[in-house]
């Protein structure tokens, strides 16, 4: 199915199971309340394997110019130790190969030098210390401020670079209030829980890997262009993800490591990074620094609009932090222009981190705001809502649905926000300065190509297979209430098989497109099903009802058990993205309202209150939603308030890299939160009507806090994170 046309009524609309939106308990929650759910590191299938321990790069930048490998080679249990010199034959660096100790050269700190098989992990990790790399290093640039003069234009990614309407510059300087202001954002780390891990088993020339990986077919294609080896020849299995938030979207070197020593050695073997390899070996977020221009009216109708974003990237890297993508479409302004830059640091690199883009720009586009509606004399609601476009402001299409002023006004009453003083520090709670601010939030859309199949026995039970993954967000679940209300049958009788190459290939998870496309596959696969299941009971496929088990007509009733018989009925599905997403503009929406209390001594900053309302789409499961709201709420918390990678100016590494001190918000951080989803369906996003949510809470969540800081006590800080030491100064003038 491709989406060229709005989607019809459906089955999914009917619900007359009640399955779609009822807040199911996880379907795996008792396998992992149990521990019984099998991550990559648990697995035991190949039987006992040998253990592998990366040495990581002792520089940020230069060559290798001696590797003594002897020691480590005689000690105690070590069976091999990789290096450049005794690698296998890679596939050259590119989008589709990730090779692994390639040559001498050195692009970054930590950067895999070899890697130690031994048959004990404390073994492999002994015989790590032993190798020694002789370098020849060379001077690195680290800090992003210092390689601006050096930015180039990146090459498009989703999106192109850079876009512009009007005549910007013109308008901005005629305009009656300007506001021209940078916010910069510091390098974030994933910090999930599981860290990653691989185990690499080889039969013949096929190799079998079980991993933590987020996106299962790209994997493939990537082990098997690294390896040079057919796709069909590569398996990777990964039904269980202790979070992954962009860091296991690529193939990340303990799955090129333990597959080619499990080659050499003909034998299993098993890596997992520890937590600060998983700081410097894998990806981040970087660090961006954000020029934002705004000229509006008297009346607070923005005339010009500008955001500029600079974030960096190893050599060789072209991801870029789409920053200023999201201002294109979130408010009205005829004269308009948005660009990105990239900058060559020798840290390590950078990628997608949980919202790309929207995360770290609506920081600076939504505090910009909130400092307009100041200059304005305006309420920051109705700043925004007089900013509202009627349609897509560079795209000039219209929007698919756009509730973001539903958002702001349910969120303006629940919050009682009339009761917020437009003037800063003006409310006091004993020694607390107590302030409010808001944010909007936008999110884009995306549908890619997903593929499922679906089958029924004769016991009735339905049986589903797809190639997507679970990272914690609850797609067994999700999946399990679309299978179940589209055949008809308790969610108890079907059986959902995820994560393994085997399977169809499947969206994946990431970007907040999971559920929506291969939630879609799963439904036509579902609707061909009951299309055969139909014919086999002789009724008319559009108007037959499926429930309990059984198929309608109206008249009479089969048993759908008795229809599939002994050898049973399967049916296939597959959804394409079609050129909807050109007709109209996409995003999901909401606003956030933030109460925070201020030491007006100290300057420590405490969350009181946060209440976000959302407009996602039809919701698949009440309680999934709310959980990956929490999540996306807190995340915003932790990168306004704590999350910042500590970059060694000298060294050339991240100094916090373990969760002792990179801070991640906890639960002494966060108060109670309150999420409110508003009624929408969305037919020109997929036959499901829904939208991505995982990573909507986070976008805007921060600058709601920066702004309720400002609120509370008149210190207006545009570096993240907010710390109590960058607030301290300003509060004796307050004061």
């Amino acid at each position: 199915m491709e989406m060229s046309s709005p989607a019809p009524h459906n089955p999914i609309d009917d619900n007359r199971q009640g399955l779609i939106g009822k807040p199911l308990d996880r379907v795996d929650g008792r396998l992992k309340v149990t521990g019984r759910a099998t991550y990559a590191y648990e697995y035991a299938d190949a039987g006992q394997p040998l253990y592998g321990y990366v040495v990581g790069s002792g520089i940020s930048k230069g060559r290798i110019s001696d590797i003594n490998t002897r020691a480590a080679e005689r000690a105690p249990g070590v069976k091999l130790v990789l290096t450049y010199k005794n690698m296998l034959d890679q596939a050259p660096k590119s989008k589709e190969s990730s090779p692994q100790l390639v040559d001498e050269k050195i692009t970054h700190y930590g950067q895999p030098v070899a890697f130690v098989v031994a048959d004990s992990f404390e073994r492999a990790r002994a015989a790590a210390a032993l190798v020694q790399p002789v370098y020849q290093q060379e001077a690195g640039v680290y800090d992003l401020a210092k390689a601006l003069s050096q930015a180039r234009m990146p090459k498009p990614g989703i999106q192109p670079a850079d876009s512009a309407q009007g005549q910007f510059d013109s308008a901005f300087a005629a305009a009656a209030v300007q506001l021209d202001e940078t916010y910069t954002t510091p390098h974030q780390s994933h910090a999930m829980m599981e860290p990653h891990a691989t185990l690499a088993v080889w039969h013949g020339d096929h190799l079998t890997l079980y991993t933590s990986n987020q996106m299962l077919t790209q994997a493939q294609d990537t082990v098997a262009k690294t390896l040079q080896m057919p796709p069909a020849q590569v398996r990777v299995i990964s039904r269980y993800i202790g979070g992954g938030f962009g860091s296991k979207l690529q193939i990340q070197a303990d799955v090129i490591l333990a597959a080619a020593a499990a080659r050499k050695l003909q034998l299993p073997v098993k890596v997992a990074l520890t937590r600060p390899q998983v700081f410097h070996v894998t990806t981040h977020r970087t660090a961006t620094i954000q020029r934002i221009r705004l000229g509006a009216d008297r009346d607070g109708h923005l005339q010009a609009i500008a955001h500029e974003s600079w974030s960096g990237n190893t050599s060789g890297e072209e991801f870029f932090e789409s920053a200023a993508a999201q201002t294109r479409s979130l408010y009205a302004a005829a004269n308009r222009k948005t660009a990105h830059r990239l900058s060559t640091l020798d840290l390590p690199v950078a990628s997608s981190m949980r919202a790309p883009g929207e995360a770290v720009g609506l920081l600076a586009i939504e505090c910009a705001m909130d400092e307009l509606a100041e200059k304005l004399q305006l309420d920051p609601v109705e700043l925004r809502r007089r900013n509202e476009p009627a349609e897509d402001p560079e795209k000039h299409v219209p929007y698919s649905v756009r509730q973001l002023v539903p958002c702001m006004d349910e969120g303006a009453r629940r919050f009682d926000w009339a009761r917020r003083s437009a003037r800063p520090a003006q409310q006091r709670d004993g020694r607390w300065l107590v302030g409010m601010g808001m944010a909007a939030a936008i999110r884009s859309n995306f549908l890619r190509p997903s593929h499922a199949q679906v089958s029924i026995d004769g016991s009735g039970i339905v049986t589903v297979k797809m190639g997507m993954t679970d990272i914690g967000t609850g797609s067994y679940t999700v999946f399990t209430q679309i299978a179940a209300e589209m055949l008809g049958v308790a969610p108890e009788r079907v059986r959902m098989l995820l994560g393994d190459t085997e399977f169809p290939a499947a969206a994946g998870s990431g970007g907040s497109f999971g559920a929506a496309s291969a939630g879609s596959g799963l439904y036509v696969a579902c609707d061909a099903l009951r299309s055969k299941l139909a014919v086999l009971a002789g009724f008319d496929a559009a108007t037959a009802i499926f429930a309990n088990g059984q198929i309608s007509n109206g008249q009479q009733s089969k048993s759908l058990a008795a229809l599939a018989g002994s050898d049973g009925v399967q049916a296939n599905g597959d959804i394409q993205p079609g050129d909807l997403a050109k007709k109209y503009s996409q995003q999901a929406y909401g606003a956030h309202f933030v109460e925070v209390g201020v030491d007006m001594d100290t300057g420590e900053i405490r969350m009181r209150r946060m209440l976000s309302v959302f407009a996602a789409g039809r919701i698949l499961n009440q309680k999934m939603a709310h959980s990956q709201a929490l999540g996306g709420m807190t995340f915003g918390i932790g990168a306004a308030l704590t999350e910042e990678l500590v970059v060694d100016d000298q060294l050339g590494l991240f100094a916090n890299h373990d969760l002792a001190e990179y801070h991640v918000a906890t639960h002494a951080d966060v108060p109670a939160l309150e999420v409110v989803f508003l009624p929408e369906v969305d037919d020109k996003a997929n036959p499901l009507k829904i939208k991505g949510i995982g990573e909507l809470g986070i976008c805007g969540a921060g600058a709601a806090v920066a702004n309720a800081i400002y609120n509370a006590c008149g210190v207006r800080v545009r570096d993240y994170p907010i710390t109590l030491d960058k607030v301290l100064g300003g509060l004796p003038r307050q004061a």
